[in-house]
């Protein structure tokens, strides 16, 4: 297929009907896709982006979402629609060239943006309009000039946007009641340069925010459209630029809970360097977050100093962690083997670690080289790359050949898999956990769906579920020692049920 008109969007004479169509994620261990079964939802977030681009569009469109991770994308959309505009990431290459094809073969104009097109744009053909990077500085002067008649077909900016100019998300156009979590967007960049990690090359090493003003706004909205549940704050590091953080936006979140009859718990992403301040992880708590991802990565010094991972050497990781389980933040990490500098010793390493820490939702990937990443930029230069990465370091592909024998690593991973989510480690780390974790400050009030999970969770996991002696020898040890935290242990039972599914799904039994 050759590359189509650049002229092929100008024809529109009038824009009525715009679809947004986020595509499909293939199943992950990060979808919680078993899990959410258990309260009646069908995916973990919404698509933000494309909630956030649409008030940035003209008024006279009429914009119309399509998710299809919660629902099908049908002819019918496609004919209604008279533009097709495509977000993704890298993981959903392959839904989304078939929403593209699709499209296409509708004879629709197709805009296509975010993380996946603003990486390999050129891999895309059947595309008409590309507008990448910031959306806030790229997608104006793609209007402007589709209205003048004169639109190109790819507008990017290697500036960074003004995040005081990022508009409310419309949430009117998600249902709502089909995802599990909302998110929220408060900061861009990240001041650390990790050399597998692409956000640096996207968004910059210096953090950018929004107001605290702005970010009220949006979970105003938010409970005005009847949303009661958990909010991600979605920030790669939402402790990049602390300043602004600790004498803005969390006494802000403080008082907002505070006014509140029903609390909004939230969560998010930092680094380990979180651990090191006592009284910033007291006001997060205060302000409503309990869960935090951390990129743990490895225990292994050498690994470390290779990845550039400056911000996790020389630590105690594993007391880290456990300063902030004792301040009320959970603490998910994410963890990787394929290092060059790793040793076969690593995989009983990084067991014994995730054991130790107690953390109970440990996602262990290998190591992929993403698009606009030094560890690409170098593998390239030494000739290592053999394909694209999936954007999915968790299922079980590498896009380069490591130091380590392929067979060897490949079976220490999936031996690594097999065991920390064997009923046994698994339950044992949910104990390990509720003995450290203080109790959040900020609760949301228990909905019909938590009562329905709870009690599935007693068929599916405590009667017909191979865990079933691990989950009520739990129910029985949380009741006597930890009996606040009951819901709590039943919802990591369920997602150690999911992550038990997805290895399975991968052949690891």
């Amino acid at each position: 297929m050759g590359f189509p008109s650049a002229t092929a969007g100008n024809r529109i004479k009038s824009l009525v009907n715009v679809l947004l169509v986020y595509p499909e994620f293939p199943e992950t261990f990060w979808g919680f896709k078993h899990a959410l079964k258990f309260v009646w939802k069908r995916a973990s977030l919404p698509p933000l982006g494309l909630l956030t681009i649409a008030p940035m569009l003209p008024r006279e469109w009429n914009p119309r979402l399509v998710d299809m991770n919660v629902e099908s994308l049908k002819d019918s959309d496609l004919k209604w629609a008279d533009l097709v505009l495509v977000s993704a990431m890298i993981a959903q290459r392959g839904s989304a060239q078939g929403v593209i094809d699709r499209s296409r073969a509708a004879g629709k104009t197709i805009v296509a943006g975010g993380p996946l097109f603003t990486s390999e744009h050129e891999q895309f053909p059947g595309v008409n309009h590309f507008v990448l990077n910031e959306a806030e500085i790229t997608l104006p002067q793609f209007l402007s000039d589709l209205k003048a008649g004169c639109a190109k077909r790819v507008y990017r900016t290697s500036g960074y946007a003004d995040m005081h100019t990022t508009p409310v998300p419309c949430w009117g156009l998600a249902r709502l009641g089909r995802y599990a979590s909302m998110s929220v967007q408060y900061s861009r960049g990240c001041p650390f340069e990790c050399e597998f990690c692409d956000v640096t090359a996207k968004f910059g090493h210096r953090p950018r925010t929004k107001s605290a003003g702005q970010i009220i706004a949006e979970l105003d909205s938010l409970v005005g459209c009847g949303w009661r549940g958990p909010v991600f704050f979605v920030d790669d590091n939402l402790i990049g630029n602390k300043r602004t953080l600790i004498t803005e936006l969390l006494p802000a979140l403080v008082e907002w809970q505070r006014s509140r009859r029903c609390g909004v718990p939230f969560y998010t992403e930092a680094s380990i360097n979180l651990a090191d301040d006592e009284a910033l992880m007291r006001l997060m708590a205060e302000a409503g977050f309990d869960t935090v991802f951390v990129g743990i990565e490895t225990p292994d010094a050498a690994a470390l100093a290779e990845c550039n991972k400056r911000q996790n050497q020389g630590r105690d990781l594993v007391a880290d962690v456990k300063r902030m389980q004792r301040a009320g933040l959970q603490v998910q990490g994410g963890f990787i083997v394929g290092f060059d500098s790793d040793e076969p010793s690593i995989f009983q390493r990084q067991v014994d670690f995730i054991q130790k820490s107690g953390i109970v939702t440990a996602m262990v990937g290998l190591l992929n080289a993403l698009p606009d990443t030094k560890l690409h930029a170098r593998l390239k230069g030494e000739g290592r790359l053999i394909g694209d990465s999936s954007g999915n370091n968790v299922d079980g592909t590498m896009n380069f050949l490591p130091r380590m024998a392929p067979q060897l690593l490949m079976d220490g991973y999936r031996d690594i898999l097999r065991r920390i989510y064997s009923p046994k480690l698994y339950y044992q780390r949910i104990r390990t956990l509720l003995r450290e974790y203080k109790r959040p400050k900020v609760t949301a009030p228990l909905s019909w769906r938590h009562v329905l999970a709870l009690s599935l969770s007693g068929v599916k996991l405590g009667v017909m579920g191979r865990e079933r002696f691990q989950y009520w020898r739990l129910v029985a040890w949380t009741l006597f020692h930890r009996p606040t935290q009951l819901q709590l242990a039943i919802t990591l039972s369920i997602y150690g049920y999911n992550f038990t599914k997805c290895c399975e799904s991968m052949g690891i039994n």
